[in-house]
């Protein structure tokens, strides 16, 4: 095996010289004096050669290092020479070499990105962040297996969230499909992992619809050791009825008059549940006025999230948003509660709850409103939020739910004081 004073002193010659190190490498010596790492092998019965690149900007090391690379190739089937060449192809128009899973994933979300809107970005990204790469983000895609990615999707599934399993594999699939085509891959491992999973169960979400039975939830709820930011971020979600996906990404910037008489959420339009050609147009914009005690729990909230982007910030990455499972993996510890009630059922609660009070205080005009205040579109018309029809009667409506749903409970700042899960 060559040594690097040999590969120093190797001097020019009448022909050139090629000086053998081990296992096909060689060092090349021209008659000008040029040196450069060759590998020979054989691939399909043919014998090829690749060019590492010159000595000494390569060393010894560097270029043994290259060749074990190329043998690993040879040994899963793959010829080395044309991964090779992809690699020097990427290099040459600027496109980075990291084939770490987290690393491909980050590049692909990035060319999504523009086409997205801009909260499902955030959530496809956190989703990532939280579930993913702590798991497989440091591992090499190409060397990733079915196995891998199962082991993580059931850890997923284990805790109850089958849909966000079978969302995840959907994501890392598409990682796969960007790396293939990008040549850091041979083959998607994620799938045909959704056969292994659970199916989801699709129908109405799990709603309490008597008062009675959505207080003891939330009573339940918020006397077990929790996070200030899930139990504040329950408690907004009770209180307005709005998509727990709003919640997850809402910003202080968004609350306007919190402490004056006509205290309201202004939701962008962008954040709604909207067709992309809605979502970039100003009138599509939501506003939910605020009752007193929504209003406390925003001040609790801001409190705890300091000067942080998102009212309801995750604990693990400060500058993102609670993840949208944060609430449903909360809700399923409820003592005595599991699988009766998730987030998105507040909205059900409180419309039902609701409408049954118009019926019973023979206040008709009530129900058109109710729909309005979740923020349904009507059909048959074109759609467009009022961002001030029937304002005055929406907060008033706000305010009986919430003297309703919290009769007897503490201000939303002692759930700062709770220990945490």
């Amino acid at each position: 095996m060559l040594t690097e004073l040999q590969c120093r002193a190797a001097k020019t010659a009448d022909k050139a010289l090629k000086l053998t190190d081990a296992q096909g490498l060689h060092l090349y010596v021209t008659t000008s004096g040029h040196k450069s790492w060759r590998y020979k092998y054989r691939f399909g019965g043919k014998e090829r050669r690749i060019v590492f690149g010159p000595y000494p900007e390569i060393s010894l090391r560097k270029a043994r290092e290259m060749r074990d690379d190329a043998r690993i190739e040879l040994r899963e089937g793959r010829d080395p020479g044309l991964e090779y060449k992809r690699r020097a192809t990427r290099r040459a128009a600027g496109v980075e070499d990291d084939r770490r899973f987290r690393s491909v994933a980050t590049r692909w979300h990035s060319l999504q990105e523009p086409q997205w809107k801009a909260r499902h970005a955030q959530d496809v990204l956190g989703s990532l962040e939280s579930e993913v790469f702590p798991a497989i983000g440091d591992l090499e895609i190409s060397e990733l297996r079915p196995a891998q990615i199962r082991e993580l999707l059931e850890a997923v599934q284990s805790r109850g969230a089958i849909e966000t399993a079978h969302r995840l594999r959907q994501r890392i699939s598409a990682v796969f499909r960007f790396a293939i085509a990008s040549g850091l891959a041979d083959m998607d491992p994620a799938a045909a992992i959704g056969a292994a999973l659970r199916p989801v169960v699709r129908g109405k979400q799990p709603a309490l619809l008597k008062l009675e039975d959505a207080r003891a939830f939330l009573r339940a709820f918020e006397a077990e050791p929790g996070h200030p930011t899930t139990n504040l971020a329950s408690r907004l979600l009770a209180l307005t009825a709005a998509r727990p996906g709003t919640i997850q990404m809402a910003e202080l910037r968004e609350f306007e008059d919190l402490d004056g008489s006509e205290p309201i959420w202004r939701i962008p339009a962008e954040k709604m549940k909207l067709q992309r050609a809605q979502s970039e147009l100003a009138e599509f914009e939501f506003v939910i006025p605020l009752a007193r005690q929504a209003v406390e729990t925003v001040k609790a909230a801001a409190m705890h999230a300091v000067s942080r982007k998102f009212l309801f910030p995750s604990a693990r990455h400060s500058h993102r948003p609670i993840t949208d499972n944060a609430l449903n993996t909360a809700y399923r510890r409820a003592q005595g509660f599991a699988g009766r009630h998730v987030p998105h059922g507040w909205r059900a609660t409180f419309s039902t709850i609701m409408n049954e009070r118009a019926i019973t205080l023979e206040r008709p005009g009530d129900r058109a409103i109710i729909d309005l205040m979740l923020a349904h579109q009507p059909d048959g018309v074109e759609s467009r939020y009022n961002r001030a029809a029937y304002m005055p009667r929406r907060r008033q409506l706000s305010q009986e739910w919430a003297d309703l749903l919290m009769d007897g409970f503490a201000p939303a700042e002692t759930l700062l004081d709770l220990p945490r899960r």
